[in-house]
């Protein structure tokens, strides 16, 4: 159900996520629809001002036109008036005064002339004007039409990555809506089997509490019946019965204590190097003991120092002792465990080791202070440290009370009450814990120390290596705390609980019941080893499914076993037959043998008496030799043109006949039969081979159809065992669910003890001290009187 609803939450996410950038996309939408409205606009204006400036061009063509017809005319009338002065001045020089009409027309063309002119300036000037304005619109216009162009390209660039986004994220929101639709159904039917495992359960507990209310009842019955007196309902007669004894609590003792040693043993060579370098570095700073003298304090200081393996080293021989005194065969509780108290003891002598040198750490760092080249800031680092050492202090006899009162039920029994074991286990650990933050706090104020000291001119190699060990051993001694405390905390619950106690009662064990427990388990041990009889061997149950697997394959196989057996034996008795048409051969091709070597000894005889006579002899003998050899050669030649070849259904048979073997009908007659025989073997011999392989290859058919539907019934099996795993799976993660909520309440509730115990005994604490204040005061009055 969980599940559901993080989907349910997730998918709503998603689904006002989309609705967001849907209306973001409605948004840009707009806009953009808007620019390319604007760009239109922009676009008509742009024609118009190109329809304006063409007018304007027309204009001005027309103008000058008209400028260039006035040019002319005032040309025209310049020349006109030119031949009228030349006219007036020939009237002149005849004596007659110019007419009256021809200085008028005279001063009307000068006039009109005049106007001309002027129309004509002004005429320039406008067009200049409109020329200039209409570059500027121009130029305006064009760097507004690129800057348009610019925003339209960026607006639908972001449209279409906005476009893109929102494809994507769609696409990505439909996958999501399918896959939590399958999610969705599926856990539809998980939750289908949850709620019917959960009506199987039901079924289950009812029948388990019917069969628990029946055996209840059964039990009461018979201990009415049978049980004359019930000492487990009285706490006093029930505190004189034996308590069971616990192994497993004794395995578990033996273990945290070997655990406790290890960390008691980095806590004490902790200490011993702490000690020991500040013992070092007192000798070093505020004076060298090597050039002058220290000081009568830090002497006495460096003495009591030199003194802490006496003090820190029983600590481990007493722990050492303890963990030896926790076997498999004791009993191990307070009242039982005797070596706790010799413990306590040296732990009290730590302590008070502590608080004798705590005077003289606080002057010799008030010495330091009072160092020549002492600065502020180290003279404030001294003071955390002062402080800080009376809070190590402090708390060190905190654990001294509480070890003191943990080793009082070893010495007398009712020293302390057992509902009161928990609380002191629980101040202890927060005790440990407070101890390892105040020696953090006090390496991390040693350390801002050595680091201002490495800063002073002063400062020499001696003092630099000392405080670098002391700052080593500052911090073996915070990892062992917080080791000893984290592992404390982790094992609380084991040392509040009570191990050993008779059955229904809460009542702490005595030493006496410890005896008769360790008396009754010797003698029940005995007893069990008495009648304990060994075991037969047997077959474990893999093995034993292995080898009937085994067997029923191979009594699915036997008939081809038994198959491949006639088949060797059948390939036997071809074998045979082999071997004899083969020594029949080699009979054959001895008897030939025996002839050639007996043609060549005749012929080397006839050779050896024609090489005895005369040479004539010898050249007939030569010559009639090589003559039997060509004709040896021709009948050889003869014979192998003459070779038979006779075929049949059978086989086939090739014989060449020679000059010995012409006329022997017998030896042929028996070749053709042996041929054929051979023949006639080696075709059953294929036969039975061919039946054999089918019979086999059927068996192996029918062992792989048995092996498939073992295979098969083995899946169903291992898919219904699978089946099982995941309900006890969830069935498991429901329990893990409730149970972690349930350690999470009890944590809380734990918590908020915790809180409530700690407020009590900083209360007390405080009563604690306005008592001694009190008292302290009572007495200064007393000593005054």
């Amino acid at each position: 159900m969980a599940n559901v609803t993080d989907l349910q939450t997730k998918y709503s996410k998603l689904a006002q996520e989309y609705s967001k950038l849907r209306a973001q996309n409605q948004v840009l939408k707009k806009a953009v629809v808007d620019e390319q409205a604007n760009s239109l606009s922009l676009k008509e204006q742009l024609k118009q001002r190109d329809q304006s400036l063409r007018k304007q061009e027309q204009e001005m063509d027309s103008l000058s036109f008209r400028n260039q017809q006035l040019a002319k005319r005032v040309e025209l009338l310049q020349e006109e008036l030119a031949v009228s002065e030349a006219k007036g001045k020939k009237g002149k020089s005849k004596g007659d005064s110019p007419p009256q009409h021809g200085l008028e027309t005279q001063n009307v063309f000068d006039e009109d002339l005049q106007k001309k002119i002027e129309e004509n300036e002004r005429l320039h000037i406008q067009f200049y004007e409109a020329d200039e304005k209409h570059r500027r619109q121009e130029a305006e216009l064009k760097t507004r039409l690129q800057e348009l162009e610019k925003d339209s390209e960026q607006h639908q660039a972001v449209v279409d990555g906005l476009t893109t986004k929102y494809m994507e994220s769609i696409e990505r929101l439909q996958g999501d809506k399918a896959r939590l639709e399958v999610k969705a159904q599926t856990l539809e039917r998980e939750a289908k089997e949850c709620r019917m495992r959960t009506e199987e359960c039901q079924q289950q507990l009812r029948r388990c509490q019917s069969e628990l209310n029946r055996q209840v009842k059964q039990s009461s019955s018979v201990i009415q019946e049978k049980v004359p007196f019930n000492d487990t309902k009285f706490s006093d007669y029930n505190s004189l019965n034996v308590p069971p004894h616990n192994r497993r609590h004794q395995l578990k003792a033996r273990d945290v204590a070997g655990q406790a040693l290890g960390f008691i043993q980095d806590l004490v060579a902790a200490l011993l190097n702490f000690h020991s370098y500040t013992e070092q570095r007192v000798h070093i700073y505020p004076l060298d003991s090597s050039i002058e003298t220290i000081s009568p304090l830090n002497q006495k200081f460096s003495q009591y120092l030199h003194e802490n393996a006496a003090y820190v080293r029983p600590l481990e021989d007493s722990f050492l002792q303890l963990h030896q005194s926790i076997t498999e065969d004791t009993v191990t509780v307070l009242e039982t465990v005797v070596k706790l108290k010799t413990f306590a003891d040296h732990f009290s002598s730590y302590t008070h080791f502590l608080q004798k040198i705590l005077p003289y750490q606080l002057k010799s760092l008030e010495e330091e202070c009072e160092a020549p080249l002492c600065t502020a800031a180290l003279t404030a680092k001294n003071q955390e440290l002062q402080s800080d050492m009376k809070r190590v202090t402090s708390v060190f006899e905190k654990l001294q009370n509480y070890i003191n009162i943990l080793a009082l039920p070893s010495v007398r029994q009712d020293a302390v009450p057992q509902s009161s074991t928990s609380a002191v286990f629980t101040q202890l650990a927060a005790c440990l814990h407070s101890l390892n933050d105040a020696i953090k706090e006090m390496s991390k104020h040693y350390n801002q120390k050595a680091s201002l000291e490495q800063e002073l001119p002063t400062v020499t190699q001696k003092l630099s290596t000392t405080s670098e060990c002391l700052l080593g051993s500052l911090g073996s001694l915070t990892s062992s705390t917080g080791k000893i405390a984290t592992f404390f905390s982790n094992n609380l619950d084991f040392f509040t609980s009570s191990g050993y106690s008779p059955r229904g009662s809460t009542v702490a064990l005595n030493p006496l019941q410890a005896e008769s427990m360790l008396a009754n388990k010797k003698k029940a041990a005995a007893y069990i080893h008495a009648i304990k009889k060994p075991r037969p061997q047997s077959v474990p149950y893999r093995e034993a499914l292995s080898n009937r697997r085994i067997l029923n394959s191979s009594t699915e196989s036997r008939e081809g076993l038994t198959q491949q057996v006639q088949q060797s034996q059948e390939k036997i008795a071809r074998l045979e037959q082999e071997k004899e048409h083969w020594l029949l051969e080699a009979q054959l091709g001895k008897v030939r043998l025996e002839k050639e070597n007996q043609r060549i000894a005749d012929l080397e005889a006839q050779l050896a008496a024609a090489l005895g006579g005369s040479p004539n002899l010898q050249a007939s003998a030569a010559s009639t030799l090589a003559q039997s050899h060509e004709e040896a050669e021709k009948e050889q030649k003869a014979a192998g043109k003459e070779t038979t070849l006779c075929t049949s259904l059978v086989g086939m048979l090739c014989t060449t006949p020679t000059v010995e073997h012409v006329g022997d009908e017998e030896s042929r007659e028996q070749l053709i039969k042996t041929h054929y025989m051979a023949r006639v073997g080696e075709l059953t011999t294929q036969l039975q081979i061919s039946d054999s392989k089918a019979v086999h290859f059927h068996s192996e058919c029918r062992a792989l159809a048995k092996r498939l539907a073992i295979a098969e019934k083995s899946r169903e099996a291992l898919s219904e065992e699978v089946k099982v795993a995941n309900q006890n799976i969830t069935r498991l993660q429901d329990e893990l669910t409730t149970t972690k909520r349930s350690y999470e309440d009890q944590l809380s509730m734990m918590s908020d003890h915790l809180c409530s115990m700690n407020e009590t005994l900083s209360k007390q604490k405080e009563e604690i001290d306005t008592l001694k204040l009190g008292s302290k005061g009572n007495a200064k009055k007393n000593k005054g009187r």
